[in-house]
């Protein structure tokens, strides 16, 4: 059976709806820095708070306020060793997986209303 208009529609705001939050901390200068400082520094197992605040010159506290929200969207990751933490991007578990499916959808569903919207101004749907 084919999808309808109405059902691709309802899934793809579905699935905007589960991505908002990433969208959200994704938002915000300082965590775009801390995330281009993570992926700059990739492959070393992580970077402490301390280094991160180094690079982005953005003060401890407010570092460690966006790394948590960071983590709370599934963005990040935290490896912990004794007491210290290192946060890192993981291509595996990272919600930016999410967040690349829902764009690849973005444009085919702006085409797919686009056509429908000339279609229901014709008349010829409803």
């Amino acid at each position: 059976m084919e999808e309808t208009f109405l059902e691709r529609r309802e899934a793809f705001l579905e699935e905007f709806r589960q991505c908002q939050a990433a969208l959200f901390a994704l938002g915000d200068n300082t965590r775009q820095c801390i995330i281009i400082t993570l992926i700059k520094n990739g492959g070393k197992g992580g970077l402490r708070v301390g280094e991160i605040q180094k690079e982005t010159s953005v003060s401890r506290t407010a570092v460690s306020h966006h790394l948590k929200v960071l983590l709370e969207t599934g963005i990040i990751n935290v490896r912990r060793k004794g007491t210290m933490n290192f946060y890192y991007l993981d291509p595996k578990s990272s919600s930016l997986r999410q967040l690349t499916h829902f764009w690849e959808q973005v444009e085919p569903m702006m085409d797919l209303c686009e056509k429908n919207r000339k279609t229901d101004e014709k008349g010829e749907y409803r």
